[in-house]
This record gives C-alpha cells, structure tokens and sequence, in this order.
C-alpha cells in the first residue's frame, strides 16, 4: 500500500508497518498465507504433544503427594539462605529436596521444602540436621528444634481438583459451542473451539518442556485463559459477520478478503487488549513471585502469561484462516468468488485495452451488422422510389362529377 504524502513530502511514501496497523484497510494479507499459519503452529503442537507423551509434567506435591517442612529464613548467626537448608537436607538423607523456596515477606519469610514422602525417621533426621546447623530462631527470638516444622500433604486433593477443573472445561466448551452456533453459524463454533483446544494444548506442552511444576494454581490458570482466548476470537468473528453480510450478492470482494479485512481491522485492537491484559499479569509474576516470593502466585501468573499469547496468536492466525476454508467449501462461495475474479479481469481489460481479441470480434460484428443494414436500405430504394405511382392508383373515396 502506498501513501501519497504531502507537497513537503516531495512525493511518495510507502506506509509503515504502524501506520497499516492504524488504518487496518487489509495490507496485511493474513488469510491469503494461511498454509503458512498452519504449518508452523501445526508444528508447535506436535511438538507440544510430543513433550507432554515423552517428557511429561512436573506434578507438583498436591498431585503426587509428599512431604512439607518449613524453616524460618532467620537463624542464631543471621539469614538463612535456600543453598543452607538444601545442604541441611541433602546431608540428612543423602539427596537433595524436589524444591526450596524463600516465601513471604520481612520478618514473616520462610524458606518452604517440599519433597517426596518421607516416613517420621527421615522426618526426624532432616529437622535434627536443620536445627544443628542452621539454628532457626522460634517465635520467642531464640533457637528452637520446634521452629522447623513438617506437614504431610495429600495427592488426592490435586486429583480432585482436576476432575472439577476438567469438568468445568467440558461443561464451558458445550456451552460456548451453543452460543457460537446460535449467534454466529456452525463453522465459526468449530474454528472457534480447534482455536481454544490450541491454546489448552500449547499452554500445557510449553509446562511440559520447561519443567514448570503443575500445581492446583496453574489448573486454575488454565482454566482462566479459555475465556480470553475465546473473547478475542468472538471480537474478530464478529466482524467477519459483519463484513460478509450479504456479500452472496455482491462482487466487490470474496469471502476470503472480505475476512482478511476483517482481521486487519481488529488486529490494532487485539494488540492493545493483549497488552493491557498481559500488563497486570507481568506485574503479578515480577511482584508476586520474585519480590514476595509467592509460588502460588508464580504458578497462576505463569500460566496465564503463556496462555493469553497463545490465545491471541491462535485468534489472529488460526481462528479466522480455518473459518475461511470451512466457508470456501460451499459452492456458492466458490461460484461468488469466481464472478468477483471475472469482474476485475474484465475492467483491468477495460484499462489497459486488452484482450484484443475480444475487441476484434465486437468490431467484426458491427461491421457486419452495418453492413446488412445498409444491404436491406439498398434493396428497399426501388421500392421506394415506385411508390408515389401505386399512390395514384389507389382509390381515393371521391366521387367524381
């Protein structure tokens, strides 16, 4: 697309990326390089899938079940460092613990163990070999076995938290797929829905390959990030509709650009919406996990980041491109698109005088049609001409005298 400036401009410009952006009159051609857009998050997923059946997940103690002990982050000879309380454990038992962190704030932190289940010996060991070498200091201000303490955590209550977070999801996907096809159509539902399995299914594979420990908090994550993929999705459907109202009946544009103009017209749109939304939650992660150093918020908030650059990603390449070749299926939309085609050929022939084949044969036949004209004036002269005499012979209807 070119701009054409101002006189100070002394000519033309070509628009810049931001500027098409703003206008979002359909420079960017989306939909046209959708086999692009498949392939590559065609292969995202696989390699998702892949990294979810081969390496699978980093469950957390909820899921698995375990062990949790708890020191204070303050000690006899001053603050307690994560490296200490790993060295305290791996000297105890022999291996280091599953995951050492400092939670909370000032004179409230902790530094949290978690690990696998450990009988009440090993319990034993570990808080004996912490107190010795640590000295955590009790609610009293002095040194205190009792300021290391231990609790036994459950798998199942992870468990049960997936079965409602996957029931949840089951009964949200069979009402948005109501909803979609009710007030958009059929197709929009399907492209809509493979749009949201994407986002579920590269959110999980992306935990999968980093090693990010699956928790109740990311199960509840996930679950928040369906509703604004779905959002942006609809926004962009919308449009769509909008667009391709009545366009059976035009020959302006076919389905597939009309679509395309739909996408580059909410695509400054999505871009702002994503980052307002992903703002509060950089800041959730950054304040909540590193500054008060509190997992449950790094778990959400990490979650919910990866979740919402693929939703919004998922709404802009995928959603729209696969609601295009659901409609093109339908002959009627074929038939559209080829009278659209057939109409800008026949008035870039208009401009540029071609083809001339065509123009020879419109000048051939009214060549010929003057020609039989003038052969059918010739051959009625005589008659003509002979006429005045057949006018004296006809019978006038007066009387003579």
């Amino acid at each position: 697309m070119v701009i054409h400036s101002t006189a100070g401009d002394g000519g033309n410009r070509r628009a810049s990326v931001f500027e098409r952006l703003y206008i979002g009159n359909g420079a960017f051609d989306i939909v046209g390089k959708r086999m692009r857009w498949y392939v590559s998050l065609g292969l995202l997923v696989l390699v998702c899938i892949g990294a979810m059946g081969l390496k699978g997940f980093n469950l957390g103690i909820d899921f698995e079940g375990g062990t949790k002990l708890q020191v204070p982050a303050v000690g006899a000879q001053g603050p307690i460092s994560e490296d200490q309380v790993q060295e305290a454990f791996t000297e105890a038992l022999g291996h280091p613990a599953e995951t050492v962190q400092l939670v909370g704030t000032a004179n409230s932190q902790t530094i949290q163990v978690r690990t696998e289940s450990l009988n009440t010996a090993q319990v034993s060991e570990v808080k004996e070999t912490m107190f010795q070498r640590l000295q955590p200091l009790g609610a009293d201000g002095e040194p205190s076995p009792a300021a290391v303490s231990d609790s036994a955590v459950s798998g199942t209550w992870g468990g049960e938290i997936t079965q409602q977070a996957l029931l949840a999801l089951g009964v949200f996907l069979v009402l948005v797929t109501v909803f979609l096809a009710f007030y958009f159509e059929r197709w929009m539902a399907v492209a809509a829905l493979i749009a949201l399995l994407h986002d579920v299914v590269v959110t999980a594979g992306i935990y999968a390959l980093t090693g990010f420990e699956v928790t109740p908090s990311t199960v509840i994550g996930l679950l928040t990030i369906l509703g604004f993929s779905l959002y942006d999705t609809v926004v962009v459907f919308d449009k769509v509709k909008e667009n391709t109202r009545g366009l059976l009946g035009l020959t302006r544009r076919s389905y597939p650009e009309a679509a395309n103009l739909a996408v580059n017209q909410t695509l400054m749109r999505s871009i702002n919406t994503s980052v307002i939304a992903l703002l509060p939650v950089i800041g959730l992660l950054v304040v909540g996990a590193w500054l008060l150093g509190v997992g449950v918020l790094r778990d959400l908030a990490l979650v919910q980041l990866v979740g919402m650059i693929a939703g919004v990603v998922s709404s802009i390449f995928l959603a729209t491109p696969l609601l295009v070749d659901f409609k093109m299926r339908d002959r009627r939309y074929r038939q559209q698109a080829a009278k659209v085609a057939q109409r800008r050929e026949r008035g870039s022939a208009k401009e540029t005088g071609e083809p001339a084949d065509e123009q020879a044969e419109e000048g051939s036949e009214r060549t010929l049609a003057g020609a039989s004209s003038a052969a059918g004036k010739r051959s009625d002269a005589p008659q003509n001409r002979r006429r005045p005499a057949g006018k004296s012979s006809r019978p006038t209807g007066k009387k003579r005298r």
